[in-house]
């Protein structure tokens, strides 16, 4: 497939991780989608800081990009470092599985060096070609990150929202 997966969490009632693979040959039309949707003044999209009729634009805009979207939900885990690392090593494998060529993490420096640590060691163990990249980055420098940031705002906020992009879900998994 080697296709760009973009990476966003949230810790809201539980801890889920959302990865969105964006084709190669798609990358550029859903960047410039996402970039017409930031307002003057803004540096990125930020889902929650959003109002609701923007959120609805912001939804309505992903629904027309080629993606596909995979949420990891490790809402059973009894902490969130045990839950953000039982989530990274899926996503690795989740990254193997369909030979992705890049792996984008919204960067929280808080997690960022054990984040660095467990990337690597996942990504040696499952066997990835060399070329595979992984990177952390700030929203502001990778505009596809506010497409997870507001598919994991709407799964978590559940209800109408969740309504309002599970067709754009392609899998949901407990780990």
């Amino acid at each position: 497939m080697n296709g760009h997966v973009f990476v966003d969490e949230t810790k809201e009632r539980g801890f889920l991780v959302v990865a969105v693979v964006v084709l190669p040959s798609n990358l550029a039309a859903a960047r410039r989608t996402i970039r017409s949707l930031i307002l003057p003044g803004q540096r990125r999209i930020h889902f929650h800081k959003e109002r609701d009729d923007r959120r609805r634009q912001i939804i309505d805009a992903i629904a027309t990009l080629s993606t596909q979207a995979v949420i990891f939900d490790a809402k059973h885990h009894s902490n969130a470092r045990a839950a953000r690392e039982a989530c990274l090593v899926e996503l690795v494998e989740h990254s193997a599985k369909i030979n992705a060529a890049r792996l984008v993490l919204e960067r929280d420096d808080s997690t960022f060096r054990a984040d660095q640590r467990l990337l690597f060691e996942q990504v040696r163990r499952s066997g990835m070609p060399v070329t595979f990249r992984y990177e952390q980055l700030r929203a502001h420098e990778e505009c596809l990150l506010a497409v997870p940031d507001a598919l994991a705002w709407c799964w978590a906020k559940g209800g109408r929202w969740r309504n309002s992009i599970r067709r754009m879900i392609n899998e949901s998994r407990q780990v």
